[in-house]
């Protein structure tokens, strides 16, 4: 099977290339449409500056890095105050887990040993899994684009004192227009697949969609006529809790792996729905 005509919807923002490259090399037609923008926050200087103060006092045990991007702004932000010899310092203070091998490389590069590496498919669970079977209870958590209460709530309840470190936020990019002609697209019935592989995309697709007042009938087209894949489990909890159950996901968590599920999947998955419709 493959891609073959097909013409894919991905919303990827910072990987879009690596994205549209994939679906070229499976023979399908890449709908690239960017849909989130990373902004730091107002205060992030005085955040990172107040964090490595906490650990130098020794006020968390343990550390949970979730994203490499979030650590390239804590090192970004820090360095323009302090020398990158006293953030190691400080971070090899505490057990450190990173969320994935994505967090690895910048900690390398500061001189940080990692403690533990959560496996495949990297959620929440996971960590909390993870963490549940060691005695730090003190725990901070490098955030990614938005709070994640569910894990915060399952830390809590195996008794840590959960501390977030937000150093910057999902948004809407600068340039929407993409993004709305992806929705059109869609609600035309010129999308036959889109991949999802963070729940942001899927809130800011549905946003601009609202927007646009189309909103019922690009839901519709998602319900009825396209094929969706999912990128992993936290990705495809989202899809079911709005009610799109994921028609397609990959035993890896990776972009790659989903490419090439849509490419062995969705051509089945597609003229299963023009059956039904």
């Amino acid at each position: 099977m493959s891609l073959e005509g097909l013409r894919v919807l991905s919303l990827e923002s910072r990987k879009a290339q690596d994205m549209a490259t994939l679906i070229q090399r499976e023979d399908g037609i890449p709908v690239i449409a960017p849909s989130v923008k990373e902004r730091a926050l107002d205060d992030d200087d005085a955040t990172a500056v107040r964090f490595i103060e906490d650990l130098e006092n020794d006020r968390f045990d343990l550390l949970v890095c979730m994203t490499g991007v979030g650590l390239t702004f804590l090192r970004d932000t820090l360095v323009k105050t302090m020398p990158e010899e006293r953030i190691g310092a400080a971070l090899r203070r505490v057990i450190i887990v990173s969320r994935g091998p994505k967090p690895v490389g910048v900690l390398r590069a500061l001189g940080v040993p990692i403690h533990m590496v959560i496996p495949e498919p990297n959620t929440w669970r996971e960590i909390v899994e993870a963490i549940a079977a060691r005695s730090e209870r003190r725990v901070a958590v490098q955030e990614y684009g938005r709070p994640n209460h569910e894990m915060n709530a399952a830390l809590a309840r195996i008794g840590a004192t959960v501390s977030p470190i937000a150093l910057y936020r999902w948004e809407l990019p600068d340039d929407t227009a993409p993004l709305e002609h992806a929705a059109r697209e869609l609600v035309a019935g010129r999308i036959d697949i889109v991949l999802f592989t963070s729940s942001i995309q899927f809130d800011h697709l549905m946003e601009i969609a609202r927007r646009l007042g189309l909103e019922a009938s690009a839901r519709h087209a998602l319900a009825t006529r396209v094929a969706i894949g999912s990128v992993g489990p936290v990705m495809t909890d989202c899809l079911v809790a709005n009610g799109y159950p994921p028609d397609f996901a990959p035993r890896h968590p990776k972009m790659w792996a989903l490419v090439k599920a849509a490419s062995e999947e969705a051509q089945a998955v597609l003229a299963r729905k023009a059956a039904s419709a």
